[in-house]
């Protein structure tokens, strides 16, 4: 499985409905399960991004659906990016230099 650290930013309709932002991240997470993708952690923040979320997904395809899918119901704007364990990138590293 691979990680996205995702951060999010409540859309005008997001804010005007913060009162059910944490059942609206419980829809989320269900319905991202789903997908195949477990989300690990929600984070609502102070600072430029309302929140962070980690995700675990088999693969960029699936980990874009379910971020699509929270996306379409309008309260927030996201961005992805992947993580690398220390392991993972390790392999990463090792493939630089092989000829």
């Amino acid at each position: 499985m691979a990680t996205y650290i995702t951060s999010i930013k409540f859309t005008q309709q997001g804010i005007k409905d913060i009162d059910h932002s944490t059942k609206r991240a419980a829809t989320f997470k269900a319905e991202a399960k789903k997908l195949g993708v477990k989300v690990k952690d929600i984070f609502w923040t102070l600072g430029d991004q309302d929140g962070v979320l980690i995700l675990d997904a088999p693969d960029d395809e699936t980990a874009t659906a379910a971020l699509l899918h929270l996306g379409i119901m309008g309260n927030v704007h996201t961005s992805t990016c992947r993580a690398f364990t220390t392991a993972e990138m390790e392999a990463v590293v090792g493939k630089v230099h092989k000829e």
